[in-house]
Parts: C-alpha cells; sequence; structure tokens
C-alpha cells in the first residue's frame, strides 16, 4: 500500500527564519518545532545531522539527508512495516504570497501489519501531531496560530488508549 501523505503551512517570515525551527529539532526545550509537550519528544543518539539514529515514541528514523535551514529526511527503521520517509522542507511560497511554506511530507510502502495499522492507528495520531508540529512554527514565527489544530474524538481515543498500553506514558 503506498502512502504519501502532506502537510503544509504558510510562515509570515523569511526563509532563514522558518529554516531555524528545523535546525532546532530534538534540542529539548530549545526546540520550537516538535509539540514534545504533548507528544513523544524526537531524540537522537547525537546531534541533528546525517546518520543521527532515534525517534519519537515507538516511530524510529535514521537522519538520512539534512541541508540546515532548508530540509531535513528521515529513512523509517519502525514500526515493522513503514518502508519509506518523512521529512520537513522549507520552500518558497507560492505566487502572489509572502512568507515561507513549511511543508512536512510522509512517502512509505506500508507491508505486513502496516497495511493495517497505517489507516486505523498511524494515520490519525501522524496527522494530529504533524498539525500541532505546524501551529507550533506558526506561533514561533508569528505569535499566534490563526487556526490552530483540534484533535478529533478517535484520535484522543487513540492516545487514551495508548497512554494506558504504555503504563500512563505519552505515546504518539
Amino acid at each position: 500500500m503506498g502512502v504519501y501523505n502532506v502537510h503544509e503551512r504558510l510562515l509570515p517570515v523569511a526563509a532563514h527564519r522558518a529554516g531555524a525551527l528545523l535546525d532546532g529539532l530534538a534540542r529539548g526545550a530549545e526546540d520550537r518545532l516538535w509539540p514534545h509537550r504533548s507528544w513523544p519528544a524526537m531524540a537522537f543518539d547525537r546531534p541533528l545531522g546525517v546518520g543521527a539514529v532515534g525517534g519519537h515514541g515507538p516511530v524510529r528514523y535514521t537522519v538520512v539527508a539534512h541541508v540546515p535551514a532548508l530540509w531535513v529526511r528521515f529513512a523509517f527503521d519502525g514500526p515493522r512495516g513503514f518502508h519509506g520517509f518523512h521529512e520537513y522542507a522549507v520552500l518558497p511560497a507560492g505566487a502572489g504570497e509572502r512568507g515561507t511554506l513549511l511543508r512536512h511530507t510522509l512517502a512509505m510502502r506500508a507491508t505486513g501489519p502496516a497495511r493495517l495499522t497505517w489507516p486505523l492507528v498511524w494515520r490519525p495520531l501522524h496527522d494530529a501531531l504533524i498539525e500541532e508540529s505546524l501551529d507550533r512554527a506558526e506561533a514561533a514565527c508569528a505569535g499566534a496560530v490563526a487556526r490552530p489544530a483540534r484533535r478529533g474524538p478517535y484520535t484522543r481515543l487513540l492516545r487514551l488508549l495508548a497512554r494506558r498500553l504504555a503504563g500512563g506514558n505519552p505515546v504518539g
């Protein structure tokens, strides 16, 4: 099963300001992009760069490409059946628009159990997490979020079940 999932947000800042958010990924309290207060934190075995291994919660990946302040790509190492990548990219705004586009792309082939778990479990959680990440980017760049993401009832149920299975720890 092929999966192509894109989320993006137009930010009212120059590319270098949006790019600074990418370079702050997995830096604990300094990370202004990843929603680490309400989702498992992104963490690596070394600073963000090619070869860094880590992930967030049960989702594991390796940094396979990184152009500072422009692009970072992560190749999946888990869950089982995830074959592909996810990435953040800082792009020019479209014609007639001002600012910078921050885009998150997930492209993968789901095999085995992931053919079922991606649409039923992982996709709703992923979509909520990434929209909250883009909310953080907008807040960092604009000072406020025009239309904050809201978790739907199904996503809230999945998070509750995941917390219970993980013994109370947030799972995302």
